[in-house]
């Protein structure tokens, strides 16, 4: 897991028309899948998968389950516990998934600080 700039990502994102979203989608949920310490949690390449197979809803899951693992992450590390995931879920369903990138990428570079 590394510190990541979050304006850079977003950017790469529009610039490579999200290709670069995707890569950030597969190391975001390998970075939280890290530091939450749970093995039943999906890989990035298998969550990417479970995405494009069901046409995008299993996003709205993976909001919320990421909002979980970062709590669980946090209280595990001593952190103030920031449990997002119904702000996650929310921001998915109204198609704002690069602003729930940012947010983990946010808290998981806080951990990598702290």
């Amino acid at each position: 897991m590394k510190e990541r700039n979050i304006g850079t990502a977003i950017i790469l994102t529009i610039i490579t028309c999200g290709i670069y979203g995707i890569y950030w989608f597969v190391v975001l949920t390998d970075d939280v899948k890290t530091v939450s310490n749970d093995e039943k949690v999906a890989s990035g390449g298998v969550a990417l998968l479970l995405t494009i197979v069901t046409c995008g809803i299993y996003t709205i899951y993976w909001a919320y389950k990421m909002g979980e693992l970062m709590a669980k992450a946090q209280l595990e590390k001593g952190m103030v516990v920031k449990n997002n995931g119904v702000l996650y879920l929310v921001l998915e369903l109204f198609g704002l998934g690069i602003i729930d990138f940012a947010l983990i990428q946010n808290d998981l570079n806080e951990m990598v600080e702290g």
